[in-house]
């Protein structure tokens, strides 16, 4: 996939700065993958597809409160082996961090906030029009 801009380099310091970090990937509403950090292509685009459904799924569960902007700002999923984080990035796209059991999630959390809010205006995917971007 060609990438408006390369934001691979942009997710290292969180990918190495939170030990038993997986996967980091930056998606799009739509489930593409805009980029990632020591994860394959192919992972990468499951990971992006599985974030678009997450996301998908919390705007219908925010629909159900009735003070709610109908906004995600972030789902954390825990199963046997690990956890899944997703975080709003900006308009349009998401980040996705998948991490080891016994991960700190108060580190995962903190690096995720920190990173979008300094590379926030990066990580936005602007909608496509005719299946290309603008």
């Amino acid at each position: 996939m060609n990438r408006r801009v390369d934001m691979d380099w942009m997710l290292k310091d969180l990918a190495e700065s939170v030990p038993q970090t997986r996967h980091v990937v930056v998606l799009s509403s739509d489930g593409l993958c805009m980029a990632r950090h020591a994860t394959d292509q192919d992972t990468a685009d499951r990971i992006a597809a599985i974030g678009s459904g997450l996301q998908s799924l919390s705007v219908a569960i925010a629909a159900e409160f009735e003070h709610s902007s109908g906004r995600m700002r972030m789902v954390v999923i825990e199963v046997d082996g690990g956890f899944m984080y997703l975080m709003a990035a900006g308009a349009g796209a998401h980040l996705a961090v998948l991490a080891d059991e016994g991960v700190d999630a108060g580190l995962v959390g903190q690096c995720m906030r920190d990173l979008v809010a300094r590379i926030g205006a990066h990580l936005t995917s602007p909608p496509r029009h005719d299946g290309s971007s603008v």
